[in-house]
């Protein structure tokens, strides 16, 4: 009897980790075999579309809460809105957003410190600052200058929760 539950945990310690796999679609049942009418297809729920655009976002209309397990965060900070670095780092993030819009970025952009915003509260920048947060809404990354967006899709590439996603692409 010990024997066979020894060989019971081995095999199934050597099947690996369980990934979850995703909810079934909600699509209506037919008789095996039997090919789906028009309208029960039109009645199935249509796949979700891929975001194409970056999407930006001003300090005062969003907070951290907003993106938690949803998005990353590229966080652009900035005394002014002239200031050369927030210019050159908005620059940056706009030459490829396909990028950063793979690996689920929004960029939040704020450029008044008078204003006290969440995001200031939360992160206390001085100056000009790029802070990089991951879906659990952990800061994973701060720089003082600007980063192109090559840099920071690397960096995410790096992260856990990343190498996840990355892990079960190929899965789902």
């Amino acid at each position: 009897m010990k024997l066979k539950f020894l060989i019971f945990a081995m095999a199934l310690a050597a099947m690996g980790q369980v990934r979850e796999a995703p909810p079934p679609r909600n699509v209506p049942m037919t008789e095996p075999g039997t090919p789906m009418s028009p309208e029960e297809l039109a009645g199935a729920p249509a796949e979700p579309k891929a975001q194409s655009e970056l999407q930006l976002y001003a300090a005062a209309d969003s907070a951290p809460d907003d993106f938690q397990w949803k998005s990353r965060p590229v966080v652009v900070f900035a005394d002014n809105p002239d200031d050369p670095a927030f210019i050159e780092q908005t620059k940056e993030l706009q030459l490829n957003p396909r990028m950063l819009v793979e690996r689920d970025v929004v960029v939040i952009t704020d450029t008044d410190p008078q204003a006290d915003s969440v995001w200031r509260q939360r992160f206390h920048p001085k100056g000009f600052s790029l802070v990089l947060l991951d879906k659990d809404g952990q800061v994973k990354l701060r720089k003082p200058l600007p980063w192109d967006v090559r840099e920071i899709s690397r960096a995410i590439d790096k992260f856990p929760l990343r190498r996840q996603e990355i892990g079960r692409a190929g899965v789902q």
